[in-house]
């Protein structure tokens, strides 16, 4: 399914963040969320996900929006935030149990893929522990099993990285790769930019709250006669008048 953002203007209050944000992401495509500390990354994806809603412009998933079926675009749509947040009161295991029966997808083969993760991040000895007993970067680890277990077609993962271990970037890494490769379309905001370069099909250049492109790598590297996308991303920000590192 493709996720559809159309001239998104808004922000927490009143004033808008984020101004006129438009790009589209289809099946089998990583798009990359590339911009400076307060860029509108992560005011972008809150309104993607309906953690804010737009004062103008549409966001949707094969045409569903939050305003024609909010039940069914939730579903739709898994999200793994920048900072871990759990259920003090529910261990690692009825965390993946409350993910699957709020999804409806409470089934075997979604429990199979849920303990499969769990074995892939070395989390097997931690599913009947609470939250209070993990350190942050395993909190993120819960977050990114309860996510990638489902079975939707669109993932929104915001800063993925902060908190996690070489291991458990590897493995989460091959496991966005396997989401693609089965036709998911995903939005990774990430200042990682070689890692961004490796696996992001196309990306979104935020700066400032307005989008300065959407565009390929190669399209990128072609408008800034640059041959890395670390390169190509700052001379850009110079041709806009900022040369701020991330």
């Amino acid at each position: 399914m493709t996720l559809s953002v159309e001239q998104i203007t808004g922000g927490y209050t009143k004033v808008p963040v984020i101004k006129e944000i438009s790009f589209t992401v289809k099946p089998g495509e990583i798009c990359g969320l590339i911009g400076l500390n307060g860029a509108g990354k992560s005011t972008t994806i809150k309104h993607i996900v309906g953690l804010l809603h737009a004062f103008e412009g549409r966001i949707a998933i094969n045409h569903i929006s939050l305003a024609t079926n909010q039940e069914e675009y939730r579903r739709s749509l898994a999200f793994i935030p920048d900072s871990p947040i759990l259920y003090e009161e529910l261990t690692f295991r009825e965390h993946i149990e409350l993910t699957a029966k709020a999804y409806g997808q409470d089934t075997e083969e979604t429990y199979q893929r849920a303990y499969h993760l769990v074995e892939q991040f070395h989390l097997t000895s931690k599913l009947d522990f609470y939250p209070a007993y993990f350190s942050k970067g395993m909190k993120q680890k819960v977050l990114i099993v309860c996510a990638l277990m489902l079975d939707v077609p669109v993932y929104i993962i915001d800063e993925p990285f902060l908190g996690l271990d070489p291991l458990g970037i590897r493995t989460l890494l091959s496991c966005i790769r396997e989401k693609k490769e089965c036709g998911a379309s995903i939005v990774m905001s990430t200042h990682v930019l070689d890692t961004a370069e490796r696996f992001c099909d196309k990306f979104v250049i935020l700066h400032e709250g307005k989008m300065l492109l959407s565009t390929t790598l190669e399209e990128l590297l072609s408008k800034t006669g640059e041959d890395r996308l670390e390169e190509a991303y700052f001379t850009l920000l110079e041709n806009n008048g900022d040369g701020d590192e991330c």
